[in-house]
């Protein structure tokens, strides 16, 4: 078996738990450990997508108990892909947060690797309990990370948003209570097969519990109209938080990918393309009224969150597209939204910390320090989001529209990307030419709020690796292209962890619910 696997989930909880009991040691060791710790999930990661980069799905069975008696930890390029997108992000959110926020915040650092256990373990999960399992880590973390303050904004956005998660979770738990009694497991790899032997008098409750489970995943994704807790939650979670939420809704996208690829995908029988009837109009709903907002919006943050819901709106109407082209451009995109996103949030708190009382509010306010570099992040930033020629945003979306070719809402799509991205630059431009050059006071504000060095280091590092997506496209569109045929391909996934001994054993027809 291979243990690296295990890394992703094992380093971060060790890691957090060993803060927790040292917790009055000084800032500096608690800095220290988790910096080593983000270090080694990145390295891990790396090692994990080397490993799979031939097409080759890794397994690790807990316990040595195979699929579908046991737990087992999957990694295939989809699961890859992400973990190494969280292993960048990581860093970079950490780095700025040690330049003294963390300090103010009791148990940052071990709620902070929390919160990255519950995200690589979702993305690694073989089975829908372990899926939820690993929301439940990182939504607790989340909790505890955007109350940070006590602040009552922040108080009233963290109840509404764990209020929320807690109904949804109750009907993942129905929805997955559903699919064991019916099909006696909850393997994915294993409902892959039973979902598509499913007795006719079944079929029913079976579509019903994964539309369940689909309204489950679009609460942790912020699909229209389940997207109304994420605006408030983001644009008053503080930065480093917002931005590590960044990659939060990308778990709810992922398991949406998931879920329609593998268990309702196109081996389903009748079951198949679960989404296919509402996926596109809700996606491009939820791209322009995201796109509105960002443009309407009142304070940088609150612009960001709303760019956060258009992006998600992008993605997923790459998968309601469908097809290997749609895929390779929305698994593309995802990465570009996630790094740009964390980035504007990062730039935008610089900005609101220079401007005193009015904080990010977009209205004409006093000079601050280090305007030029800040302007050119947050220019650099918008551009890059609205999708801009050359840079990531616009080859993410090039991509998307040539996969439209042949599909029969080509116009609808086209029209839809277009002006949502006109409205993405016009408000992005509009905030910061208010914020950045329409100046009522010209003496420079506090030095105490200037952007320290690791700061800058941050912001460089993530502008980086959106220049990297364009510097390197050839070979992430290649990886993305391979990791859709894959993901529209999952035979090798499920032979890969059931096993050809026991696929033979475990893949008949059911008969009767719950039994083997």
């Amino acid at each position: 078996m291979n243990h690296l696997l295990v890394a992703p989930i094992v380093l971060p909880m060790f890691t957090a738990a060993l803060l927790l009991v040292l917790h009055r040691a000084p800032a500096i060791f608690a800095r220290s450990v988790s910096a080593t710790a983000t270090l080694g999930l990145l390295s891990a990661s790396i090692g994990i997508l080397a490993q799979v980069e031939s097409g080759t799905q890794l397994v690790y069975q807990v316990g040595n108990w195979p699929a579908p008696f046991g737990i087992v930890l999957v990694a295939d390029r989809l699961s890859a892909l992400l973990l190494l997108l969280t292993g960048l992000l990581a860093p970079a959110v950490l780095l700025y947060a040690a330049q003294g926020w963390d300090a103010r915040v009791r148990y940052f650092h071990p709620l902070f690797l929390f919160q990255l256990m519950g995200l690589n373990g979702a993305f690694l999960a073989g089975d829908l309990f372990n899926l939820f399992v690993f929301f439940e880590i990182l939504l607790i973390a989340s909790y505890c990370l955007a109350l940070q303050g006590l602040l009552q904004e922040r108080l009233r956005a963290t109840l509404h948003y764990a209020a929320i998660n807690i109904a949804a979770s109750s009907l993942f738990l129905i929805a997955v209570s559903l699919l064991y009694g019916i099909t006696g497991t909850l393997n994915m790899a294993h409902l892959a097969e039973r979902v598509a032997q499913v007795r006719t008098e079944d079929v029913a409750l079976v579509r019903a519990a994964g539309l369940l489970l689909l309204g489950v995943f679009s609460v942790k994704a912020a699909l229209f109209p389940l997207y109304f807790w994420l605006p408030a939650l983001y644009s008053n979670a503080p930065a480093p938080v917002a931005a590590l939420f960044s990659m939060m809704t990308k778990v709810g996208v992922y398991a949406i990918i998931r879920i329609t690829t593998l268990i309702y995908g196109a081996e389903a029988g009748v079951l198949m393309e679960l989404t296919s009837p509402w996926l596109l109009p809700i996606a491009l709903i939820t791209l322009a009224l995201g796109a509105l907002s960002a443009f309407s919006a009142g304070r940088l943050a609150t612009m960001t969150a709303y760019l956060t819901i258009a992006s998600v709106g992008t993605i997923l109407t790459a998968v309601a597209i469908g097809g290997a082209a749609a895929f390779s451009a929305g698994l593309y995109y995802l990465a570009h939204s996630t790094i740009v996103i964390a980035l504007l949030f990062l730039v935008g708190d610089l900005i609101g910390r220079g401007r005193g009382d009015i904080h990010d509010q977009i209205h004409p306010g006093p000079q601050i320090r280090r305007a030029a570099g800040l302007g050119l992040a947050f220019l650099f930033a918008g551009a890059t989001v609205a999708g801009v020629p050359p840079l990531s945003g616009f080859l993410g979306k090039i991509m998307l529209l040539h996969s439209t070719e042949g599909s029969l809402a080509v116009v609808l799509v086209w029209t839809v990307i277009l002006a949502t991205s006109l409205l993405m630059l016009a408000g992005c431009a509009r905030a910061g030419s208010i914020v950045l050059w329409n100046v009522t006071d010209p003496l420079p504000s506090d030095p105490a709020h200037a952007p320290r060095a690791g700061e800058w280091v941050a912001l460089a590092a993530l502008g980086a690796y959106s220049l990297l997506l364009v510097l390197f496209a050839a070979p992430i569109t290649r990886y993305t292209d391979e990791t859709a045929a894959q993901l529209l391909s999952p035979s090798s996934y499920i032979a890969t962890v059931l096993g050809d001994e026991e696929r033979e054993g475990l893949v008949r027809p059911h008969r009767a619910g719950g039994s083997r």
